[in-house]
């Protein structure tokens, strides 16, 4: 999201600080969850501890965040691979009907 792309401003807090991001139209409830996820995950990091460094929360929510996507991403590419051995069956399968 750079500003100089962006056509809408759209105004979003997390952990209580107010910051201002320009977003293509459309986009602006796609961005306003992600910063509601963002948010809860670095309350959820910082816990009782207000104290707490907000950079180093910020790394810490990022790096959950970043590891869950990459499980999806694994998880997705398993799922694909096994698809495509499944449809190379059918496949093998179909033709040999044919053939017969």
């Amino acid at each position: 999201m750079s500003a100089a792309a962006a056509n809408e401003v759209v105004s979003i807090r997390i952990l209580d600080r107010e910051y201002t991001v320009g977003v293509e139209p459309g986009e602006q409830d796609s961005l306003r969850a992600a910063a509601k996820l963002l948010d809860t995950r670095m309350r959820d990091v910082r816990g009782a501890n207000r104290m707490a460094a907000v950079d180093r929360v910020a790394v810490l929510a990022a790096l959950n965040l970043a590891h869950e996507l990459q499980q999806l991403r694994d998880e997705t590419a398993n799922r694909e691979r096994e698809l495509a051995r499944t449809l190379g069956e059918l496949q093998r399968k179909l033709d040999a009907l044919l053939d017969t």
